[in-house]
């Protein structure tokens, strides 16, 4: 098997060309095959289902006190003006606060320290759902910023268009660990504490929307509404500071690389399952809108903790294989985390087409984050709460499990696309 272009021959270039066009209508067909397979494995996942625990009076009751905090007449509510001037602290609650504010700037270094660290957050406290959401979420974030180095992607941009990129993605997730893990602890140190902390919450910026959500929750656990809630509250928060933010919309969304991107699987959210499991997730169309991410988010939630199997088989991945950013993580008979030399001229789309794995040695390379891309600095957050219209309460609603989940060969087709593009690139320069 050999991916190698000869340079010195046209012919030969046309030729694998002619080859790669001819091998579109087997894809096609791979794909319907794929959808098939697809429907089988959801139909085997899908039972035992557990029940979310959504409670519509509670879900109504959080609606009309975050509707008290929504500003009218272009001034802030006297709830929000309270909250606003924060109550003055005990000396336990500063030790807190510290604490807090010491850990999270520890734990925001890379996206490899922010996953382990939501990780940890749900093994304390199993309740925080949306912990285990966010680690898993995060993986994949990981994965798209190390594509960016991969043999299928590296050659699709310029250096300076995978470093914007990059830079998308590490502050997405950046800011939303800046904005979540404070909460994630003050649930911590209430616990630890035996009283609740979450008057704490102004202290970190965080929306006037999350805090009757927490306070219920300290009361109730209701974990499926708080998750929701902070689905909401943090898809609101990178809104303006990075999806709708001139410098991100001029130097990633708009350009032609972006939609390339989103063919090529940056759009697909994978939940790998236990060892040789496959992969179960969902695919987002449209990354720049609102209410798609947040819609897409409550998928994401209902799929993990409302199926049985997949949180069970997510659980047992995420406990036995540390994240490190690479995708040989869960295909490593197709991927590697080891740089086997250069790859300039190889081809890919037809033995990809051909053969389910590869041998070693002429596996994919995927790196490892922290091989390819260093520590971020920023400029300094923006401060402002998103909660000024009732927009987001529309989403106060229970989250609907998937129909169709497996994501294993929809997955390995947005792979075959990728290939296609990089061989195209390959042939034609």
């Amino acid at each position: 098997m050999t991916f190698t272009r000869n340079d010195s021959s046209e012919n030969q270039h046309s030729g694998s060309i002619v080859q790669i066009i001819r091998s579109i209508p087997g894809a096609a067909l791979e794909v319907w095959r794929g959808k098939q397979a697809a429907w089988h494995a959801s139909a085997r996942l899908r039972h035992p289902l557990r029940d979310l625990n959504w409670n519509a009076d509670t879900a109504a009751a959080l609606q009309a006190e975050v509707e008290k905090l929504i500003p009218t007449t272009g001034k802030p509510s006297p709830a929000r003006n309270n909250q606003a001037q924060r109550a003055l602290v005990c000396e336990e609650d500063c030790i807190i606060l510290e604490e807090i504010k010491t850990l999270t700037q520890q734990q925001n270094r890379s996206n490899v320290t922010r996953t382990a660290a939501y990780l940890e957050c749900y093994e304390q406290y199993p309740e925080l759902h949306w912990a285990l959401l966010a680690h898993m979420v995060s993986r994949n974030g990981g994965y798209h910023m190390t594509d960016l180095h991969s043999d299928l992607m590296h050659n699709l941009q310029n250096q300076k268009d995978r470093e914007h990129m990059y830079r998308l993605l590490e502050r997405c997730n950046a800011l939303i660990f800046q904005d979540a893990y404070p909460q994630l602890q003050l649930y911590i140190h209430s616990r630890r504490l035996g009283r609740s902390c979450f008057h704490l919450l102004s202290h970190f910026h965080v929306s006037s929307f999350m805090t009757p959500f927490w306070e219920r929750f300290w009361l109730e656990r209701c974990s499926s509404i708080l998750s929701v809630a902070l689905i909401i509250n943090e898809q609101n928060y990178i809104e303006s500071r990075v999806v709708q933010h001139p410098y991100f919309q001029k130097v990633v969304l708009s350009k032609p690389a972006f939609h390339l991107h989103n063919l090529a699987g940056l759009n697909h959210i994978v939940f790998p399952l236990a060892q040789g499991g496959g992969l179960t997730g969902r695919v987002i169309e449209h990354f720049g809108k609102l209410n798609e991410r947040i819609q897409f988010g409550k998928g994401l939630y209902a799929l993990l903790f409302g199926v049985e199997q997949v949180l069970q088989q997510v659980l047992e991945f995420a406990r036995t294989v540390p994240h490190g950013g690479s995708r040989a993580e869960y295909w490593p008979g197709l991927f590697t985390k080891h740089h086997e030399g250069p790859t300039d001229h190889n081809l890919y789309t037809e033995v990809l087409m051909n053969e389910e794995w590869l041998p070693e040695g002429q596996r994919l390379y995927s790196p490892e984050l922290l091989a390819v891309w260093g520590d971020t600095p920023y400029e300094p957050i923006t401060r402002h709460d998103w909660l000024e219209t009732r927009d987001c309460l529309g989403y106060l609603t229970a989250p609907r499990r998937p129909w169709l989940f497996d994501m294993s060969h929809e997955h390995r087709y947005g792979m075959l696309k990728t290939a296609l593009a990089h061989d195209v690139q390959v042939l034609t320069h």
